[in-house]
C-alpha cells in the first residue's frame, strides 16, 4: 500500500487535535504507518467514548474516573476536564477514588468468602463487601446505582471476577438498565484491551443462566444460545 502523504499525516493528526484537543503519540505512528488501522481505531473511539449511548454525561465521565483511577492509569486525565464539565465536583470525584480505594480489596473478601464463609453463617462474606461500600458512599455526593455500576466497572478492568458478580447483581438489584451497566463495562476496552471485557461477559453469562440475577427477553435471549465460550477442535 501506498504511504500517506506528509501532508495526509498533518491534516490526520490536526483533525484528532480539532475533535479532542490533545494528540498522543500513537495517533501519529498510526496515521504514518498504518491507515487503515487509524481509520477503524478512530471509528471505535468515536463509538465507544464520544457518542452518546445509554450512559447520561456525568455518568459515563465518572466511570471513566473511577476505572482510570483503580487502573493507576496516568494516560486519559482529558477525562477529569470532561468530568467537570458534565457537572461533576471534587467531592464527587473524592468519593470515586474511595470507590476506587475499597474495590481494592475485594480480592481479599474474595478469598474470605471461598476459605471462611461457613464459620460467618449470619454474616456473608459478600453481604459484608457490599456493605462496606455502601458505607462509603453515607456523604450522598455519589449514588447508589452509579456507584454500583462504577464498581462492576473497576471489577472488569481489574479482572476480579468475585467483586464483578457480586457488584452486577447489586446494580442490578438498585434498578440500574441493563444496557446501561453494559456500557460501563464496554468502556473498559479502552484502557484495558477486550480479554477482560470478554470475561466479564461471561460472568454475566453464567450469573443470568444460573438465576442469580434477573434478565430482559434481550438477555434471555443472549444467555439461551449455546455455544459461546472458548474455541474448541473439533472432536475426531
Amino acid at each position: 500500500m501506498t504511504a500517506p502523504s506528509p501532508d495526509e499525516v498533518r491534516a490526520q493528526l490536526a483533525a484528532i487535535r480539532a475533535a479532542r484537543g490533545f494528540v498522543l503519540p500513537h495517533h501519529g505512528l498510526m496515521a504514518a504507518a498504518l491507515p487503515e488501522l487509524h481509520a477503524a481505531y478512530e471509528a471505535m473511539y468515536r463509538a465507544l467514548t464520544l457518542d452518546p449511548r445509554h450512559l447520561a454525561p456525568l455518568e459515563r465521565e465518572s466511570v471513566w474516573l473511577a476505572v482510570l483511577a483503580a487502573c493507576a492509569e496516568p494516560v486519559g486525565t482529558h477525562h477529569l476536564a470532561k468530568f467537570r464539565a458534565a457537572g461533576g465536583t471534587d467531592a464527587q470525584a473524592m468519593a470515586l477514588f474511595r470507590l476506587a480505594a475499597w474495590a481494592a480489596g475485594a480480592a481479599r473478601y474474595a478469598v474470605l468468602d471461598g476459605a471462611w464463609a461457613q464459620h460467618f453463617p449470619a454474616t456473608p462474606i459478600r453481604d459484608a463487601y457490599l456493605d462496606g461500600a455502601r458505607d462509603l458512599l453515607a456523604d450522598g455526593a455519589v449514588a447508589e446505582p452509579l456507584a454500583r455500576t462504577c464498581l462492576a466497572a473497576i471489577h472488569c478492568a481489574c479482572d476480579q471476577r468475585w467483586g464483578l458478580e457480586a457488584e452486577i447483581a447489586a446494580a442490578l438489584a438498585c434498578g440500574v438498565p441493563e444496557p446501561c451497566l453494559a456500557e460501563a463495562l464496554s468502556l473498559t476496552i479502552w484502557p484495558r484491551g477486550v480479554n477482560p471485557f470478554v470475561r466479564a461477559a461471561e460472568a454475566w453469562l453464567a450469573l443470568i443462566r444460573a438465576g442469580r440475577v434477573p434478565a430482559s427477553e434481550a438477555f434471555r435471549a443472549w444467555a439461551a444460545t449455546p455455544g459461546q465460550g472458548a474455541f474448541a477442535p473439533p472432536r475426531v
